[in-house]
């Protein structure tokens, strides 16, 4: 597998963590450390792990919510040699094992638009379990990502 690593191995990885624990990591390995640390940042910082992993779900959610009915072979055989790249290039290191691991034991179901965003969901919930956030009830996530809400309130 590649590092992931940046030719500074001192400084922390953006992707591997938040920003108030990037910043303090950060304001620990610079010279001249500033006196209060920043609670908030600029839009234009590189994701840290919790941007990064929002953005990537809603991504991931978002691709398999559109991904054809009834995929031709070939989709179907596409997108889940997609997904094992994906899995082996993602900036988090540790998220991407963890994610290698997980699909090794659970493979992309691609056979339906429904199998894969069902599949996908499944995934994010396995996340969401370790991290102590709420599972996704996977019977909506087309309207989280696709259709918009059945009381209307994303039209």
């Amino acid at each position: 597998m590649p590092s992931h690593h940046s030719e500074d191995e001192d400084k922390p990885c953006r992707a591997c963590s938040d920003f108030k624990t990037w910043a303090k990591m950060q304001s620990k390995n610079s010279l001249s450390a500033p006196n209060k640390p920043s609670t908030s940042k600029p839009t234009d910082c590189p994701l840290d792990k919790d941007e990064l992993g929002r953005s990537t779900w809603g991504f991931l959610h978002s691709m398999a919510s559109y991904f054809p009915d009834k995929p031709t072979r070939k989709q179907s055989e596409q997108m889940a040699k997609f997904f094992n790249i994906f899995a082996q290039f993602y900036p988090c290191e540790p998220c991407a094992l963890d994610f290698q691991e997980d699909i090794r034991k659970h493979p992309p179901q691609t056979d339906s638009r429904d199998h894969l965003a069902k599949w996908l969901c499944d995934r994010h919930n396995t996340v969401n379990i370790k991290l102590n956030k709420p599972i996704f009830d996977c019977s909506k996530v087309h309207e989280r990502w696709r259709d918009g809400w059945l009381d209307g309130s994303c039209d």
